[in-house]
């Protein structure tokens, strides 16, 4: 299409109420306001922001000679962590945190930059393995945070069946205890049914799905009770269940050698010197990895496109401030953006007008995804949003899809807080139906990333053009509300709290997900 060269290239936890400032960077003050790194003029005497002028200081060159950049920066890991990464914790993920700075240094005078330094936990599973009735199960994988089994060694037991979904304690038979107990998916979290387990007194846990398909869930804030957990697939589960209900014993063998341990990250916070300070358009993306590989698409793309709308925006004159954020532990977790926003007193809260999220821009077989925003069930403007990147799609002759507003990505805290979101993505772990290689072209019955949370996440699988394209939208959607809210629903202090939040228990029942793991 006419404007865009095609090139062809092809777990943590916050801990609650810890809030640790870092002395090494510009940071956040006690009132959240934040610490300029330099002075100067912001812009105006520059010309006002205007979409197509913006739009047109995007490469898709350019955002492959950054990928390369962070490349290098993702080797970095290698010698600690035998592969390139950018995890948390990592040289990988530090040197990215680095090079974020290192390109907003030369714009001191546009924006104002902090760091946010939190405490989380970071869980890895080196080792693992689930017998069920003499068969080593290939089905079953652990819990993202998972404690490991008693000592490290595998523990033996029979399975026993829980009632229910395991959610209260009378639902675990006197039988669980010094056994392995057998938890049905569903209605409370994971990490209760977990805690129950070893409150029951279960030397480890298997929750089956109620559904065919495996489990890749999180049990979240670690807790003393908290025992190994595996999650199980449904279509996997069905014949022990039948086996457990006619009465029959079924010997188990469970194995988990993981480590978790505390940290400490940061996210990174620019906003811009100019533009009223109380209405703020902001987005984000997130800095960090999977430990088990560079992450450059994910979300290498999206870090990158949001340091080179910052840099570009930084030519133009602007009427809203744009807040732009990098966000730390986003992998398992959503840690870096739930830690920001539970942290925001209410009047904050309120100069957020939208937040905008950038997730994975450039899968290699794409597609033009849009979250299906709307207002009946989120705070009300997302829906204004959803359009926006709509109306812009159609604008340029692209075919889009609309996906899940599931709470798989970093708006999901701005949600949950009262504040608009939504943001677009091209693919995670899906796989690409017919009639969407039909709309996008690429290959049908394929994963979008078929490198997803994989070593293989590197500088071949990115799809530069759709990288070009949706840059290109990130850009329109800042300089559209940088230079004016009109006809965006306004914000209030009492909308944060009432109507336009839903409770957390509805929200939970809508979004089984929290990041990339399964909570529910």
């Amino acid at each position: 299409m006419a404007g865009f060269k095609s090139i062809a290239v092809n777990g943590l936890v916050a801990l609650s109420g810890v809030s640790a400032l870092s002395p090494q960077r510009p940071r956040f003050s006690q009132d959240h306001s934040q610490v300029p790194i330099g002075a100067g003029a912001h812009g105006d005497d520059k010309p006002l922001v205007e979409t197509e002028a913006l739009q047109a200081k995007i490469s898709g060159k350019r955002l492959l000679e950054r990928a390369g950049d962070l490349f290098k920066i993702a080797k970095s890991s290698e010698r600690d962590h035998g592969r390139p990464t950018r995890v948390i914790g990592s040289v990988g993920h530090a040197g990215t945190i680095a090079y974020i700075y290192s390109n907003l240094e030369p714009l001191r005078d546009y924006y104002d930059v902090s760091s946010q330094t939190f405490t989380a936990v970071s869980g890895t599973v080196y080792e693992h393995r689930l017998v069920l009735d003499n068969h080593v199960s290939n089905d079953a994988f652990p819990m993202s945070l998972t404690p490991p089994t008693k000592n490290k060694e595998p523990v033996d037991g029979d399975l026993i069946l829980v009632d229910n979904e395991g959610c209260d304690a009378k639902d675990y038979p006197k039988e669980v205890s010094g056994n392995i107990a057998f938890i049905k998916r569903g209605t409370c979290p994971f990490g209760t049914k977990s805690e129950l387990a070893g409150k029951a007194g279960a030397v480890a846990a298997v929750v089956y799905n109620y559904e065919s398909g495996p489990v890749s869930g999180t049990l979240g804030t670690p807790t003393p009770d908290h025992v190994a957990t595996f999650g199980l697939d449904g279509s996997v589960a069905g014949k022990y269940i039948e086996k457990l209900e006619a009465g029959k014993t079924i010997k188990a063998t469970a194995y988990i050698d993981a480590v978790v341990e505390t940290i400490k990250t940061d996210n990174v916070i620019a906003q811009t010197k100019g533009g009223d300070p109380d209405n703020c358009v902001m987005l984000g993306g997130h800095s960090d990895s999977v430990g088990e590989g560079p992450g450059i698409n994910d979300d290498g793309s999206g870090t990158l496109s949001l340091i080179e709308v910052a840099v570009q925006l930084a030519n133009f004159k602007i009427n809203n401030c744009v807040r732009f954020a990098w966000w730390s532990a986003e992998e398992e977790g959503l840690l870096g953006s739930d830690h920001y926003v539970a942290a925001l007193p209410a009047e904050e809260n309120k100069k957020i007008r939208l937040f905008m999220d950038y997730d994975m821009l450039a899968s290699p077989n794409f597609a033009y995804q849009v979250y299906d925003a709307r207002d009946k069930v989120n705070p009300a403007g997302s829906q204004a949003l959803r359009d926006l990147y709509v109306d812009w799609y159609t604008e340029h002759g692209l075919n889009y899809t609309f996906i899940p507003f599931d709470g798989r990505s970093d708006y999901d805290g701005f949600i949950r807080h009262g504040i608009p979101a939504g943001g677009i993505a091209t693919g995670a772990e899906g796989i690409k139906s017919k009639s969407e290689a039909a709309a996008f072209g690429g290959e049908d019955g394929v994963p979008y990333d078929v490198c997803y949370h994989a070593i293989c996440d590197n500088l071949q699988n990115v799809n530069v053009t759709a990288w070009e394209v949706n840059t290109k939208l990130v850009a329109h959607s800042v300089a559209k509300f940088a230079a004016s809210f009109e006809g965006f629903p306004k914000r209030t202090i009492d909308s944060i709290n009432l109507a336009t939040v839903p409770t957390e228990e509805s929200y939970e029942k809508k979004t089984k997900y929290h990041g990339s793991k399964l909570s529910i």
